[in-house]
């Protein structure tokens, strides 16, 4: 991606993503992604949670030991347990970082924690302060975020800086927010904290708008975004890596930003990660679904053979996709024509027509016809035309 500003892409999809319902990663699992995330050219790779399993801090040491081109982090609660247990899963790591959280909103506050406003910023002050003893680099996550009174957000990422976190992540954690409000949000923390320190969302897709949000915060001011693989995470998942990515890279003229993604690693890293955990990727879903740069209209078809910028203004092979022409009951002509070309069959007008109309009767079975199928369609008409010569 061109000049302008860095936004550091924040990866939790070992993390967040694996907390999604029915998912399970082996350790080996784990790593086998870890290294195609650094390929991709994440900037942090958020590990795992080490308190919350004997195979979560295996798969945290592991990765922390093979990765070098990603940052490593892992998540603790701002207990003094949690963050032991971080610090001894990262010490094979060559650039680690400690994300620290804690609830600030009042529901959290009174119903979970069971904690006043005075002993939560207490909480963050020493757990930060205890994690920045250890390590030069600490995040510090104020959960339900955008639940929480806006000043008192404030005062705790302020206690958050001061004890020593540099990132200060806003996360929208039940996606709650509107974008607009979400990015007043994140310019009312912008305001509040020295320049150096980095804001990070972090928003959830209950309402749709992860990824929106997210771009909102980046407008207002945040500069790391994090992100799962294909959208994967608690509930209705996370902002999803590649369409944030995308957003930023191909509407650069719009953002002035950069990133240090390897586009052409997108659509291999989605296909891993959806095999890893069992969870498919739906085929209309944005930048990596089996849909999103395939086209079965006769009009786009045509326009597509003509010039594809006139359908599509992403350029499919440099995210690692490949655009295609559907044959199916709204295809045209020119796509038939143009298929059939690609394989090496020849035809006359008659077969063409005669071919046209078998495949929209095939089609209305609500599916596409691809190459075997074609040329076992002209193969058969060849056959028939051989039988009427004979008189049969």
């Amino acid at each position: 991606m061109g000049a302008g500003e860095q936004v550091w892409i924040f990866d939790t999809t070992l993390r967040d993503g694996e907390q999604s319902p029915g998912v399970a990663l082996t350790v080996a699992e784990k790593v086998e992604i870890a290294l195609q995330l650094e390929r991709l050219g994440v900037d942090f790779i958020e590990a795992g949670f080490p308190i919350s399993s004997p195979s979560d801090f295996e798969s945290v040491r592991e990765i922390a030991g093979q990765v070098r081109g990603s940052r490593i982090a892992a998540l603790a609660r701002c207990e003094s347990q949690d963050i032991e247990a971080a610090l001894r899963a990262l010490e094979p790591a060559k650039n680690p970082r400690l994300h620290v959280f804690i609830a600030t909103s009042p529901v959290h506050m009174q119903a979970k924690l069971k904690l006043t406003p005075d002993q939560v910023l207490a909480r963050i002050e020493a757990s930060v302060r205890e994690a920045h003893t250890h390590v030069d680099d600490v995040e510090f996550s104020a959960e339900d975020a955008t639940r929480s009174e806006p000043q008192f957000l404030v005062e705790a990422a302020q206690a958050a800086y001061a004890a020593g976190a540099r990132t200060i992540n806003i996360p929208d954690t039940v996606g709650y927010a509107m974008s607009e409000e979400y990015g007043e949000l994140i310019t009312l923390l912008r305001q509040g904290l020295p320049d150096d320190a980095v804001l990070s969302v972090h928003c959830h897709d209950d309402l749709g708008l992860a990824v929106a949000n997210s771009l909102a915060g980046v407008k207002a001011g945040a500069r790391q975004v994090e992100v799962a693989v294909n959208g994967i995470g608690e509930r209705a998942g996370n902002a999803a890596l590649e369409e944030v990515a995308v957003a930023l890279s191909a509407r650069a003229d719009h953002w002035d930003l950069c990133h240090g993604l390897q586009m052409g690693e997108i659509y291999r890293t989605s296909q891993l990660v959806s095999q890893r955990t069992g969870m498919a990727v739906q085929a209309n879903k944005a930048i990596v679904g089996a849909n999103a740069f395939r086209h079965e209209s006769g009009i786009h078809q045509d326009g597509m053979l003509k010039d594809p910028r006139t359908y599509e203004f992403l350029d499919a092979a440099s995210l690692g996709q490949g655009s295609r022409l559907v044959l199916g009951k709204h295809s045209g002509r020119h796509a038939l024509r143009d298929r059939l070309e690609r394989l090496g069959i020849a035809y006359t007008s008659e077969q063409l027509h005669r071919m046209q109309s078998r495949i929209k009767a095939l089609a209305e079975g609500k599916r596409a016809i691809g190459d075997q199928e074609l040329y076992g369609l002209w193969q058969e008409m060849a056959r028939e035309k051989t039988g009427e010569s004979r008189g049969v």
